[in-house]
């Protein structure tokens, strides 16, 4: 699941919700567009969280001197 299926959900609830005024007993269409509208946008922000959570890297190095001082070095790449 990625950026195009959450764009697809969000549209193809939009749809429902907006513009479909056909009715089937007992089911809201108007409704399930704006549940798969959210879920759409839930899985958006669902991809970008995990794609580029992976993209930032961060070490760091404690160096200790003879003299009992203390130097960190922070090394962050960010792809």
């Amino acid at each position: 699941m990625g950026y195009g299926f959450g764009g697809f959900l969000v549209v193809v609830g939009l749809v429902l919700a907006l513009a479909v005024t056909d009715s089937i007993e007992g089911v809201a269409l108007a409704m399930v567009g704006w549940i798969l509208s959210a879920a759409g946008v839930v899985v958006l922000a669902m991809t970008a969280f995990t794609l580029n959570s992976g993209r930032r890297r961060r070490t760091e190095q404690t160096v200790t001197h003879p003299d009992g001082s203390q130097t960190v070095r922070e090394n962050r790449t960010d792809m």
